[in-house]
């Protein structure tokens, strides 16, 4: 049976605590906000009849926790109830984990509940009740897990196991990744390019071109982050003005998929990592 946990800070409530210990923070049921986020869809209307679909935008998906508080006494449920406020004060981390050990989670800020009436929610004794309502900015929930995949610029061997191997000259650092996103969702790849080389391009299974034609020294790492849409050396210095004009930040669609990566004027320590987390629209 999936549970929830609750992170903010150096601090994790476990919302299953109660099933799994017999004390402590228990999330029950009516919660909301697990499946499909809700979407602002837009209409060109004309003369005629209907309209015409534009584009759809994704909103903040809202959620509602039910939770209960069993404690050993007064003064331990005070002490809890403490421990939670303290950790609803900010930005927190609202993670589902399942009984294979995955986890999906997402970022959630308090916007309300937390209230109750005193003789029906608690006495003040040992039991608590309340109903948590949270807001995540971003409505997908993302795996925990972090997919890799890696080129090298040495020719002596494989750039990535099980691909497809390209002709390659000796200053080049060039091959295709298999991209397998687990999720139901499109996912946002962070590229980290390790010098020295120059000229990095990534090339999108359906041809969107990513590319940057700077030079990296040998221990200079560039990150490009295509979900913030962010170029950055290891000094964090911004690189954003050494890529093509009108950039494609491409993301990995669900599935099984085949991109290309390459860097020039590379050795055998240069490398090109692809990263990326899946994501599911909704979890149960």
């Amino acid at each position: 049976m999936p549970k929830l946990l609750l992170s903010s800070g150096a601090d994790t409530l476990d919302l299953n605590e109660v099933m799994d210990k017999g004390l402590g923070y228990q999330a029950t049921t009516g919660a909301t906000g697990f499946g499909l986020p809700p979407v602002n869809v837009q209409w060109l209307e004309g003369a005629g009849d209907g309209a015409v679909y534009r584009r759809r935008r994704v909103l903040p998906r809202d959620i509602d926790i039910p939770l209960e508080i069993l404690a050993r006494n007064r003064r331990d449920l005070q002490a809890r109830i403490s421990r939670l406020a303290l950790a609803l004060a900010g930005r927190c981390t609202l993670t589902l984990q399942n009984d294979d050990n995955t986890r999906w989670q997402t970022e959630v800020y308090r916007t309300g509940g937390g209230d109750f009436t005193y003789g029906i929610e608690t006495t003040g004794e040992r039991e608590f009740s309340t109903i948590i309502s949270f807001r995540a900015p971003d409505p997908y929930w993302t795996s925990s897990v972090t997919e890799t995949r890696q080129i090298t610029g040495a020719t002596s061997t494989p750039f990535l196991s099980n691909m497809t191997k390209l002709p390659v000259a000796a200053s080049q650092a060039i091959g295709e990744i298999q991209l397998n996103n687990s999720g139901d969702a499109e996912a946002y790849p962070i590229w980290k390019v390790y010098g020295p080389g120059n000229t990095f391009t990534a090339v999108s299974p359906s041809g969107e071109r990513l590319k940057w034609n700077g030079t990296l020294a040998s221990g200079d790492v560039l990150t490009i982050d295509t979900k913030r849409g962010t170029v950055t050396d290891r000094t964090g210095a911004n690189r954003y003005n050494q890529l093509d004009a009108a950039p494609r930040f491409w993301t990995v669609k669900p599935g099984l998929s085949t991109a290309q990566a390459s860097l020039l004027d590379v050795v055998a320590s240069s490398r090109i990592v692809c990263s990326w987390q899946p994501r599911k629209w909704m979890v149960v």
